[in-house]
């Protein structure tokens, strides 16, 4: 993705999302584009027409954080999208960026601290690999670490296995979070390689990633709610939060909740009983 590219487009679908009403400015007339005029925009930000121009060609070079601040008031930028223009901005700087690193290996530490999770919980990378989880996360998540459609990955999951529209049960909505989530982690570096080549082999196979990379949403994946269809406990709606590993850059663990008395709950816990009882069996089997 051309930083270029990236700035005209993310700016000029930002402005389009904008109604003058919601920016406060009278209406005269037809309006032959839609949301903002560039030189509504422009005003709104305190910059001249001419100079936003020139930043919605995509040359963000040399500007400064408070013309930055600026346009995200203008264009009334949640945090994510804040976020992702600062990182534009600074991928169109004249410093090269080196290609970030993301741990594969998860420390005896972290692994500690997913065993001693009485709650489903998944290890993840920034790009969606599931690099580890503790036996309640797996069977949580069985579908995917069993999925046809491999290494396992949340958006190669979502986008290349038909199971996963039976599993999540809103799926349009999950699907629609991990490309805005994609989008934000490539703003934040352009030189990953590994974060190009999964969006690479997802945009050549899923036409549904494509549209909805076109919409250049960017979405935080923090904390939320998931809705899904395990195979053996049926319907779960579970919350979970998302705790970022400071000394593992990249990686961080989600956690996954149910309602305390819920349905939910009581299929977590029948889900631990089967999951325990598993690990019972396979511990007799290695000790025979």
């Amino acid at each position: 993705m051309a930083a270029g590219n990236e700035i005209a487009e993310f700016l000029a679908s930002r402005r389009a999302a904008i109604t003058p009403e919601q920016a406060g400015l009278p209406t005269y007339g037809r309006r032959r584009v839609p949301g903002l005029r560039r030189e509504e925009v422009a005003s709104l930000a305190g910059v001249s027409v001419e100079y936003y121009k020139r930043l919605e060609r995509g040359n963000l070079a040399g500007v400064s954080d408070l013309v930055l601040d600026g346009l995200a008031r203008a264009l009334q930028l949640d945090d994510a999208e804040r976020a992702y223009l600062f990182d534009l901005a600074r991928a169109s700087g004249p410093l090269v960026r080196s290609q970030r690193t993301v741990s594969r290996c998860v420390r005896p530490a972290v692994t500690q601290i997913l065993d001693g999770l009485n709650l489903p919980a998944v290890v993840r990378a920034v790009y969606g690999d599931y690099v580890a989880a503790n036996p309640l996360g797996r069977a949580l998540y069985a579908p995917l670490f069993e999925s046809v459609a491999q290494p396992a990955n949340s958006a190669r999951f979502a986008f290349l296995d038909p199971a996963a529209r039976a599993f999540y049960l809103e799926w349009d909505t999950v699907a629609s979070d991990l490309v805005a989530h994609l989008r934000l982690e490539v703003g934040r570096n352009q030189f990953d390689k590994r974060l190009s080549d999964l969006l690479g082999e997802l945009s050549t196979r899923s036409e549904e990633i494509r549209t909805l990379w076109a919409a250049h949403d960017v979405r935080f994946h923090r904390t939320g709610s998931k809705r899904v269809h395990h195979p053996l406990v049926g319907d779960l709606d579970l919350h979970f939060e998302t705790l970022e590993l400071a000394a593992d850059s990249g990686l961080a663990i989600n956690v996954y909740t149910a309602e305390p008395g819920s349905r939910s709950e009581e299929g977590l816990r029948l889900l631990g009983s089967w999951t325990a009882s598993e690990e019972n069996q396979n511990a007799d089997a290695i000790s025979r």
